[in-house]
């Protein structure tokens, strides 16, 4: 259960969305770009806001559960992300994640947990950190693509940029209208070793604000698989909400191997 609350906690920041909003129009890769044409195509899709809510629904599944929750979620663009998970509109857990630390309790176990993002990077299959999470959250690449050497291709009319260095492989699969992120894979290790995180994003919505995705779907493999969707139900943008978060008296601390 512990794991399975910290996975949601992380993963409900990737974002997969059924918005009322008018899905955004996409096309077709069908002229050869080069790997600075796609780059900067990808980071010209600007976010123009600070805070983000959304209120959304939560599936996660692993060969031995399958969990159904309602979450919150609120982020300070740079600064925090504040999930909150519920089971029948009662709060059930609340996980704060910042640049420095991931922190969150759970009121089953009446347990919390501090501590740095190397737990949550084994068992999601890729290395994390506060931006890899909010680039996630906002359909941008999960690594910064100026960092890396890549080759451009056309396949199954997506824009693909490829990359293999330092034993990881990269792939990030871009649309043709604006090189909005359509799937990436981050793939590491060999044999029984192998750790992977895909994420997927079939379509796209547009706000006023920025263009973020619409729908996702999230597939973890190390050893065991892990995948987990989430549904947006609203998005609001740079309204005055409050973060709150503060652990209940009573909860025991955790470490997690």
């Amino acid at each position: 259960m512990r794991k399975i609350i910290a996975l949601v906690l992380i993963a409900t920041v990737f974002v997969s969305c059924k918005s009322k909003q008018k899905v955004f129009g996409e096309k077709g890769a069908n002229e050869a770009k080069t790997v600075v044409e796609i780059i900067k195509g990808h980071y010209a899709n600007e976010k123009d806001f600070n805070k983000l809510y959304i209120k959304a629904k939560v599936r996660y599944s692993d060969k031995y559960t399958s969990q159904r929750l309602s979450a919150d979620i609120r982020v300070s663009k740079d600064k925090k992300i504040l999930v909150s998970l519920k089971f029948l509109g009662i709060t059930m857990a609340k996980a704060l994640i910042t640049p420095e630390k991931v922190s969150y309790y759970e009121k089953l176990n009446h347990t919390y947990f501090e501590g740095d993002y190397a737990m949550l990077s084994r068992w999601l299959g890729a290395d994390l950190d506060y931006t890899k999470v909010q680039n996630l959250l906002l359909g941008n690449a999960l690594y910064d693509l100026k960092e890396d050497t890549y080759t451009a291709k056309i396949d199954n009319e997506f824009y693909n940029l490829e990359s293999n260095s330092k034993g990881i492989v990269k792939t990030f699969s871009f649309e043709g209208a604006n090189y909005l992120l359509k799937k990436e894979n981050i793939q590491q290790g060999k044999g029984i070793e192998i750790r992977s995180l895909s994420v997927a994003y079939p379509e796209h919505v547009e706000y006023p604000e920025a263009i973020l995705p619409a729908s996702i779907n999230i597939e973890a493999v190390q050893k065991d698989k892990v995948t987990i969707d989430i549904d947006y139900n609203t998005v609001t943008f740079d309204k005055d909400f409050s973060f709150p978060y503060k652990v209940p008296s009573g909860f025991d601390q955790i470490f997690l191997d």
